[in-house]
């Protein structure tokens, strides 16, 4: 049932098996429970007018530059709505206040989704925009997004969406692989080396149990100095080690250039040229260029991409009944945007 009236909310009842999780499931998002409660109240007002079927025309602009991402989810929210709905497309460049979304139709047809609408697209462009930073400073390195445990869980794969969408080569989170199609990708964690004892007696069975075709990349900073262990373990899987992973924590100094550099020249030195480096740990694009510099290879970012500040949206509405009109401060009228495309 979608909300249409204040009278609604009051009719609504969460079970106690409801309240378990404070995350909204679809028929939540799509019944207009997730939106704020001023704009069902504004239909209330407008009905009582006869103006809740007004014809409208509202655009949607960004107050800061960015890669844009999240459209997909604005059109299964509205795809079932009378009006058309244009945007420019996913991954593309904005400027500020370049019209992104261009909905025309009754008012009443989209009123309650504004919060919603402007969400999908603030948070995952946001997530996109750092995504695109990594992308650049990476060059033409490799990286994949690991910040699924920085945020809750539902709304994760979201996040490594819009990180792929804005150029990560790969996810971890199985969800987003999955509804996106491609395989999650992921090397091992610290835990299972501590579990184990050994970097190479677990390394030997990581080797042993996968398949041909998978990268073996093997965490090597868990128990010992991490030229020792790159060595060992290039000794043991030799041509099967795709690469050494370095995450050397911040109570260690972090993986440095100059600890990148030496595990490089050490591996060259020993005649194990074909492992590359994977670098992780509180990676940015500063850091990702020095390290690329000193012969990293490919990179795991988390928390520079899922900490990314939502994109702040703004829902205008610029026409009514076929009048301009706007708000102070605002031009009356459609802002123009050659790249808006019709998906509704």
């Amino acid at each position: 049932m979608q909300i249409k009236s204040l009278n609604d909310i009051k009719d609504i009842e969460i079970g106690e098996e409801d309240k378990r999780l404070f995350s909204a499931n679809h028929e939540e998002i799509y019944s207009g429970m997730t939106t704020d409660v001023y704009f069902v109240r504004t239909m209330d007002i407008l009905r009582e007018m006869n103006l809740e079927d007004s014809i409208v025309i509202a655009e949607i602009f960004a107050r800061k530059k960015g890669i844009f991402a999240g459209i997909n989810e604005v059109f299964e929210i509205l795809k079932d709505k009378d009006i058309e709905l244009w945007a420019v497309d996913e991954g593309s460049e904005f400027e500020v206040k370049d019209t992104l979304v261009r909905i025309t139709g009754k008012y009443s047809e989209f009123a309650i989704y504004e919060s919603v609408i402007l969400g999908c697209l603030a948070s995952p462009s946001g997530w996109a925009t750092a995504a695109n930073e990594v992308k650049k400073a990476c060059g033409d390195s490799t990286y994949s997004v690991f910040g699924t445990r920085h945020l809750h869980p539902a709304v994760a794969p979201v996040m490594e969406r819009a990180a792929y969408i804005g150029g990560a080569g790969s996810v971890s989170n199985i969800l987003t692989g999955k509804k996106l199609g491609i395989e999650p990708m992921g090397t091992l964690p610290h835990a299972s080396f501590l579990i184990a004892g050994d970097t190479l007696k677990l390394a030997k069975v990581y080797n042993d149990i996968m398949p041909p075709e998978h990268k073996r990349i093997v965490l090597i900073d868990t128990f010992k100095d991490e030229v020792e262990e790159a060595l060992r373990v290039a000794s043991e899987l030799g041509k099967n080690l795709y690469a050494i992973r370095l995450d050397t924590p911040s109570e260690r100094g972090g993986v440095s250039p100059a600890l990148v550099n030496e595990v490089r020249q050490h591996l060259d030195l020993q005649g194990y040229n074909w492992v590359k480096i994977f670098v992780s740990g509180g990676l940015h694009p500063e850091k990702i260029k020095s390290l690329k510099a000193a012969g990293a290879d490919s990179f795991g970012v988390g928390s520079y991409i899922s900490g990314a500040s939502a994109i702040d949206m703004t829902m205008d509405i610029k026409e009514v009944n076929g009048k301009p009109i706007a708000k102070r401060g605002r031009l009356p009228g459609k802002v123009e945007n050659k790249n808006l495309k019709k998906l509704i």
